[in-house]
């Protein structure tokens, strides 16, 4: 991590980048350079996407059995290499190192649930549909599938999608996040360590052109994409248009309900880990706290008091809970929402922008944990994403109000409810209209074995990432019918 530009894996290759176009990766604790991600042309792209096609039928036709031993010895070389991982996890990203090893512990998960595919891609049958006629279905891998990642989680998001789709037989062209690419090279190094066959998996470095030429190829089935909102439509909308399929991850807004019955002291961590955790840029993260009824202010007094402990810093040291934004057009972003915040009228009781007049923090891109009273559903902190170290809370008289809410922002991701109250709990679940739910749960994070769900813009598509849904997206199901004389 030198200002070196880095390299595209191609073929069982790391192949320097033809560009002159790159985007420097930056240590957001330090504002130091630490890398360059080259910006890869149309041509490197096609030559991923012919490495791939030429590889599919041979690593199509390995037995599944076969294919997960590679995965088991992926796993057992991030365990080996995982104190290194999560290192370059935190210096790459901001994210504190408890957090990294938090991440690349649910990347390893994800692997061992790939690992079992000889189970999950099973089919189904059934004897005598008519008389001496039998009937099966069988579910096989179809190509070339390729995943556009986030800054946010770029060890671990990766993982929601790439280990389903080799272990069911198909080939795959991971385009890492060109803010934070390390941890993806960090982990393609392996790949070329454990000698994975040629083909099967590539990574290539680049932005808009490299994903239209992916998009747009006729060799390609399908694309896993986590990122906004905004950009996950355009890519919707164009991989409709070359007829791929496609699994959208959106942006967010999180409303998270604490009941009067609550109980406050274990409340108060689940919110702040929620709301703080990884610098707030998470797209399950708490958006919202909405309080309900006569806990409002008990609960804003305690939460102030707890995020005003919070230690921000570097994220190697292991004392510091929370580290920086990612990068400077994140802290700009999440700057700009705090001061629309206080000029539509909400009060500010914790400022996190003081840290900025700390000649320590001046160098990184450094937000302190802020909080929002007296916020209104029609504010812009109720309503967009911010992305950010930020609460607004908005006090609400009943669950009633508190649902509806939830149930007038677009988006549909997550959403959590505290309570001591099994009824109310179960009220929730049933009515509140996004993918995850969380019953006094701060971070409603599905384990590998369950899909990562979302609904209305947060997500775009028919199957999610992670467990069964992820062998479904990367299979097709065959319907064979027989009959003999």
């Amino acid at each position: 991590m030198n200002g070196e530009v880095l390299k595209n894996y191609i073929n069982g290759k790391w192949i320097e980048s033809v560009t002159d176009k790159t985007r420097d990766v930056i240590n957001p604790a330090t504002g130091e350079i630490i890398a360059k991600s080259p910006i890869s042309t149309k041509e490197e792209t096609l030559q991923a996407i012919e490495a791939a096609k030429t590889s599919f039928w041979r690593w199509r036709t390995t037995p599944a059995q076969s294919r997960i031993r590679y995965l088991y010895d992926f796993r057992e070389a991030l365990e080996e290499n995982f104190d290194e991982l999560s290192e370059v996890l935190t210096i790459e990203h901001g994210k504190t190192i408890d957090e990294s090893r938090g991440e690349y512990r649910r990347t390893i998960e994800n692997i061992e649930t790939a690992t079992t595919i000889p189970t999950l891609q099973m089919g189904y049958n059934i004897e005598d549909v008519a008389a001496g006629i039998d009937e099966m279905v069988i579910k096989q891998p179809l190509g070339i599938f390729f995943c556009v990642a986030p800054f946010n989680f770029p060890a671990m998001v990766p993982s929601w999608f790439w280990p389903y789709a080799i272990a069911t037989g198909n080939t795959y062209i991971l385009k890492p996040s060109d803010q934070c690419p390390l941890s993806m090279v960090k982990q393609f190094e392996i790949f070329d360590e454990i000698g994975i066959p040629k083909g099967v998996i590539n990574l290539v470095h680049g932005g808009a052109e490299a994903v239209n030429t992916l998009i747009e190829s006729p060799d390609t089935v399908g694309l896993s994409f986590v990122g906004s909102t905004k950009v996950g439509k355009l890519l919707y909308k164009k991989c409709g248009e070359f007829g791929k399929r496609v699994q959208v991850q959106g942006g967010a807004k999180n409303f998270i309900t604490v009941m009067p019955d609550a109980n406050l002291e274990r409340t108060i961590p689940n919110l702040i880990t929620s709301f703080y955790g990884n610098a707030g840029q998470r797209c399950l993260a708490g958006g919202v706290l909405l309080a309900v009824g006569d806990i409002y202010e008990t609960l804003r007094e305690s939460l102030l008091e707890a995020a005003k402990k919070i230690t921000i810093g570097e994220g190697l040291d292991e004392s510091i809970q929370m580290g920086p934004l990612a990068s400077e057009a994140g802290m700009k972003s999440v700057l700009s929402y705090i001061q629309t915040g206080v000029e539509e009228g909400a009060e500010i009781i914790l400022d996190g922008r003081n840290v900025r007049k700390n000649e320590k923090f001046l160098n990184g891109f450094f937000i302190g944990p802020t909080i929002f009273d007296k916020v209104t559903p029609s504010m812009t902190i109720a309503q967009d994403e911010i992305f950010g170290p930020v609460i607004p809370i908005i006090h609400v008289k009943n669950l009633d109000e508190a649902i509806n809410i939830i149930h007038e922002n677009p988006y549909g991701n997550a959403s959590s409810i505290f309570t001591s109250s099994g009824k109310i709990a179960r009220e929730y679940q049933y009515r509140v209209n996004v993918g995850n739910i969380g019953i006094n749960i701060g971070v409603a994070a599905p384990i590998s074995t369950f899909p990562f769900s979302g609904m209305k813009d947060s997500f775009k598509g028919d199957l999610h990432g992670q467990g069964k849904n992820a062998v479904d997206f990367f299979t097709e199901e065959k319907v064979v019918i027989t009959r003999w004389f």
